[in-house]
């Protein structure tokens, strides 16, 4: 039976979006004859069950599939399953006929070396990578013989953390195909009973979701299920694909009759505290803004949005600051104000007239913050019992006054001193968010990232709610002496509305007869002790009815508590102590069997007669790597380059014409762009279409709505501003602003043209040896940010800025053996394809990068809407 399998390690280049639990495999082709129903290009997937236990807010998730080789000859299958990157993942197994391949936790240096052969032939592809602002993607692949059947589970745990009054469990589906038995199962057991509980889905309406879902709670149990039909899965009614293709959240909250609760299973306890109906703490809040020039245009828009909202909802009691960054700091009031509705409607003012400029003065803006809430307290300024916050919105690092990181954590953690906590926001990803995360954590904040969206301003507004309402500051959490050991965090610097504090750990004596807990904390008119105490007897009894636990699970949400805490601190540890704090948190990850930065799964896959290993590591937040957007390209022998990625994939063609052919590669009647480009041909004009190079050797790049043109050749740059003509030479370093439009040549290598907070273009220059005897100077064309262009765009590139699917299916040897063949569905065209790989000069203009593609040929038919000749022009502009 082995020798029917073979490793699929590569996963980059596999088709299809990620999908939660669900084999990806190629859409059925068209013009083929029609399968049965739920076999898609001879897989049937049969099964896909995903099973939630929730006890005490430890969730214990476990997604399995199960799918069939109707078809005669070896299948390719993935499963991806998309899971919260606070989870650990704990299982995972592969069954073929039979047989378990199970997967390994151990220590990540171990897996490395065990695995250098895999290492060594370039097939260490992660199964698990970060997958957009929440999840993580977990990736493996196996080749299906004939006939066989083929099961996928994957098994991992979090602890649920209460945000704004709700526990949520996040779920990603898209099984891109209809599926006979598709359920989703969440069972849910809460000692303080449940208080609402609540699904969603995004990719259906209310209506149809409800013949589906079921859900239901009674006293401490919860349950909802979703089973659709294969007929509710169809996105038409006549249709075979799949409508369920986005999010499951199930979101629930407890009974809180007793601000505290505490369980004990097994010698382990956990404590949940969140009180309600406290009334606010007064707080100071000085937020801290970069103002440098790379946040200009959208970024600062939405910054001011959001500072704006935020404003709304500052209470009277409270006071408050702006400090501004750029290469100097200058602030908004020289003193704290009372946020009055007559100083807010002066705030909203102040933040209305922010502009960018300049550099980039961290130390100094928050060295400037921290002073003024100290001396706000010294001065009495505000109330005794008020609280103080700093939060710093950055999109970049330090570059003027001290640039040092850490010497910048160290002024900082100095001048705070522990007094109150400092919330660091990383916008974007051109920033070193370890170093924003470590200074924040060091001084009882955190960090946060905020993704460069269209919902920017509402991260950032939602996170100031979080932490708009504290409720209690200075909170400590103290059990009897000599009692209990191994304890988690118990002190914190603030409880928030809509939050919750868990501390758990061990029991000394597992036969002492009650326990008791004490939460101490200032309010905003006195000093609180809520006590909680257990009778150990009484708590047995109650959990003889816990039928939903799984195991030990206080334990296990011990252990998940402690490991996330451990990993915490070590981001600012150094030598012996980061030893220790290291040599903890593994041996817990290899003990409880969670993948965590620590550890690596390894995934065995039979092949050949032997076994293939796959290793998948936890990547972290500030390794995060942004979802690849969209990019598009031409360059060299005009390759054009379309990067595709829900696919992790491009496509790409050539045109091939005559030197002198202008070509539209890009028209958008709404932003009235449009750019243009002419070929040239080699020295000599080698006319045999079989042999000769063809390049880009003129661009013409307008702005109907400007008024403005521009041409670039390899020999020099012109503008038009209306009649207004300026000329510019490669030699040049020099940038070209006017309203809504930046030119800047970077002398010899490229040229960025950007259109306000629209579209980005970059051209690069080829230059070769002047005395080449065939080859001459050339130009590449780049689109950055080509989701700021309209729907009705068009052209050579232009068309392929609208989301477009394709599938890959049937991969087998072409005419070069370097070179696979496929068969490509893609615009309802069924076309052959040809592995291949272009370069990507962005970053290195003499060497470029290879970028792998699927090879289009004849001048890209079936791909390109018409065909070639559709998009000649007469002339440039």
């Amino acid at each position: 039976m082995a020798s029917a399998w073979r490793p699929c390690l590569i996963l980059a280049l596999l088709s299809g979006l990620a999908a939660s639990g669900f084999p990806r495999i190629p859409s059925r082709p068209l013009g083929k004859r029609s399968l049965p129903e739920g076999v898609v290009n001879g897989i049937e997937v049969y099964s896909t069950k995903i099973s939630c236990k929730v006890t005490s807010r430890f969730a214990h998730n476990v997604v399995t599939t199960r799918a069939v080789n109707r078809a005669d000859t070896a299948k390719e299958v993935s499963f991806d399953v998309e899971l919260p990157k606070t989870a650990f993942i704990t299982n995972f197994t592969l069954t073929i006929d039979g047989v378990t391949y199970p997967g390994n936790v151990k220590e990540k240096e171990v897996a490395k070396k065990q695995y250098e052969k895999a290492v060594s032939q370039g097939k260490t592809a992660g199964l698990v990578k970060a997958s957009g602002r929440k999840l993580e993607k977990f990736t493996v692949s196996v080749n299906v013989a004939a006939g066989s059947k083929v099961t996928f589970e994957l098994t991992y745990e979090e602890l649920l953390k209460r945000h704004k009054g709700k526990y949520e469990m996040f779920l990603k589906v898209q099984p891109k195909q209809l599926v006979k038995h598709f359920e989703i199962e969440a069972d849910i057991y809460e000692p303080q009973g449940i208080s609402s509980l609540d699904a969603e889905a995004s990719f259906i309406t209310n209506d149809l979701l409800g013949s589906a879902l079921t859900k239901s709670f009674s006293g401490k149990k919860g349950r909802v299920s979703f089973k659709p039909s294969m007929d509710q899965q169809r996105s038409c009614p006549t249709c075979t694909d799949s409508l369920i293709n986005g999010d499951f959240i199930i979101t629930y909250d407890v009974n809180r009759e007793s601000p505290a609760n505490v369980q004990i299973v097994n010698g382990y306890f956990v404590h949940f505290f969140a009180p309600q109906g406290l009334p606010v703490v007064p707080k100071s809040v000085v937020f801290v803004i970069d103002v440098s020039g790379s946040m200009h245009g959208r970024k600062m828009e939405q910054t001011k949005d959001a500072l704006l909202k935020i404003l709304e909802d500052m209470k009277q009691e409270d006071y408050l600051n702006f400090i501004l960054f750029s290469g100097d700091v200058t602030t908004w009031k020289d003193n704290l104000v009372q946020a009055t509705p007559e100083n807010i409607e002066e705030a909203r003012t102040f933040v209305k007239n922010i502009h960018d400029r300049g550099m980039t003065n961290i130390n100094d803006a928050l060295l400037r913050a921290i002073s003024m809430l100290n001396k706000a307290r010294e001065e009495h300024r505000v109330p005794e019992r008020s609280t103080s916050i700093v939060i710093m919105l950055t999109d970049g690092d330090a570059n003027v006054g001290e640039s040092r990181p850490e010497k910048i954590q160290e002024n900082v953690r100095n001048a705070i001193g522990g007094k109150f906590p400092l919330y660091n926001l990383g916008f974007g990803n051109n920033l070193n968010y370890n170093f924003l995360e470590s200074m924040a954590l060091e001084n009882h904040g955190l960090a946060r990232r905020i993704y460069e969206d269209s919902d920017a301003n509402v991260q950032l507004q939602g996170f100031y709610e979080e932490v708009a309402n504290p409720l209690l500051t200075g909170v400590e959490v103290e059990y009897p002496e000599n009692a209990i050991q191994d304890l988690t965090q118990n002190a914190y610097h603030h409880f928030y509305d809509g939050s919750e504090i868990v501390v758990a750990g061990r029991l000394l004596d597992e036969d002492m007869n009650n326990f008791k807990a004490d939460v101490k904390g200032h309010g905003a008119t006195n000093d609180l002790t809520f006590t909680e105490e257990v009778d150990m007897k009484e708590m047995e009894k109650a959990l003889k009815e816990q039928d939903y636990i799984f195991g030990n699970y206080i334990e296990r949400l011990w252990a998940y508590l402690t490991i996330e805490q451990l990993l915490e601190k070590r981001k600012n540890a150094h030598g012996e102590e980061k030893e220790n704090l290291t040599a903890q948190a593994l041996d817990l990850s290899l003990k409880y069997h969670f993948v965590t930065p620590l550890t690596s799964m390894v995934v065995t896959k039979p092949e050949d007669n032997e076994d293939q290993t796959a290793i998948a590591d936890k990547p972290g937040e500030a390794s995060y790597q942004p979802p690849q957007i969209p990019y598009y390209y031409v360059d060299g022998d005009p390759h054009f380059i379309i990067r595709v990625p829900q696919k992790d994939d491009a496509i790409c063609f050539n045109i091939d014409e005559d030197p002198g052919t202008v070509l539209r590669l890009i028209q958008d009647p709404v932003t009235g762009l449009t750019v243009n480009g002419q070929i040239i041909g080699d020295k000599g004009g080698n006319s045999d279409p079989k042999t000769r190079k063809t390049y880009f050797g003129k661009l013409g790049i307008a702005s109907a709505h400007m008024d403005f043109r521009m041409e670039v050749t390899p020999e020099k740059v012109t503008l038009w501003n209306g009649a207004a003509q300026s000329t510019f030479s490669w030699l040049d370093t020099v940038t070209i602003s006017q309203d809504g439009l930046s030119v800047t040549i970077n002398r010899k290598k490229n040229m960025v043209v950007s259109f306000g907070d629209g579209v980005t273009f970059v051209v690069i220059l080829h230059q070769v040896w002047k005395k080449h005897p065939v080859h001459q100077d050339f130009l590449g064309f780049y689109v950055v940010d080509s989701h700021r262009m309209s729907a009705q765009t068009h052209g050579l590139l232009g068309q392929f800025f609208h989301p477009f699917d394709f599938e890959v299916s049937d991969i087998h040897p072409g005419s070069d053996p370097t070179k696979p063949d496929a068969t490509m569905v893609v615009k309802y065209h069924r076309l052959t394809v040809t592995r291949g790989s272009q370069k990507d000069y962005r970053k290195d203009v003499s060497v470029g990068t290879k970028v792998a593609c699927w090879f289009v040929h004849n001048n890209g038919e079936g791909l390109i809407d018409g065909v070639h000749s559709d998009y000649i022009i007469p002339e440039l502009f």
